[in-house]
């Protein structure tokens, strides 16, 4: 009974990482010959544990990510793709996520923009970084109905809170002029305090003339290209190798 009643005090306080390593303590004799304080830190190092996976399942979660199952672990780094093992390698640690870096990803559909960004954005939350992935149509939408119901300045300020911005598929369709200025509040909330990946099939130096808007296109472009780095998919579409070798390419590797 005061094993029970010391658990049910540990679920109060919402220790559950707690409650885990006690019960295991109460059936695993293999720590009866341990002193209080070797006992006591298991309880505290499973109550750590158990906090950072839940925090990084909810990360997960809300950054949406296009490609759930994307890690930098399974990058593909076959000749002619334009990733190097290096410069891949860099980004693990997240250090130009805290340096207000961001990620221009650009080449042909199918060669796995999606799928890198997603690995990236999937490391970011590993690292208790906070990711939202968005398409763009999406986003121009979703800020369309806030200008409507009033909610406008409150979205936007979720927007900028975000350590790392996924906007997904750049310039699959022209930009009214109220989604270029909304385009440019975003970046400048992000602009040497926050991350942004972008993917796109235009390369970048065509971004200028897609905006079509020289006034807001040299003022969005100013914030987005300085302090880049900018990643140049190439190869065949990785969908149509699938299609022609099913058996050569991981199921977690498939492209976008």
């Amino acid at each position: 009974m005061l094993h029970q009643h010391t658990i049910t005090q540990l679920q109060a306080l919402r220790l559950d990482g707690m409650v885990i390593s006690l019960q295991e303590q109460f059936t695993q004799r293999a720590t009866d010959d341990l002193s209080f304080e070797e006992r006591l830190g298991l309880l505290v190092d499973r109550e750590i544990t158990h906090r950072d996976n839940k925090r990084q399942a909810r990360l997960v979660k809300n950054a949406k990510l296009k490609v759930s199952s994307a890690c930098l672990e399974d990058v593909d780094y076959r000749p002619g793709r334009g990733l190097d093992k290096k410069h891949v390698a860099s980004f693990a640690s997240c250090d130009w996520i805290r340096g207000a870096q961001s990620i221009l990803l650009t080449g042909p559909t199918g060669v796995g923009k999606t799928w890198f960004a997603s690995a990236l954005g999937l490391q970011a939350c590993r690292a208790g970084l906070s990711v939202l992935n968005m398409r763009i149509p999406r986003i121009f939408e979703e800020l369309r109905i806030a200008h409507a119901d009033g909610t406008f300045t409150r979205k936007l300020q979720a927007i900028a809170k975000v350590d790392l911005l996924i906007l997904d598929d750049w310039g699959l369709q022209p930009l009214n002029q109220e989604e270029r200025s909304d385009l440019l509040e975003i970046m400048d909330d992000r602009v040497g305090t926050r991350s942004t990946i972008i993917t796109s099939q235009l390369p970048v130096e065509h971004w200028h003339e897609y905006l079509n808007d020289p006034t807001l296109a040299d003022a969005i472009l100013d914030r987005i290209v300085h302090q880049s780095h900018k990643i140049k998919l190439k190869g065949e579409s990785l969908r149509k190798q699938e299609v022609e070798n099913p058996m050569e390419i991981p199921q977690n590797q498939k492209a976008s």
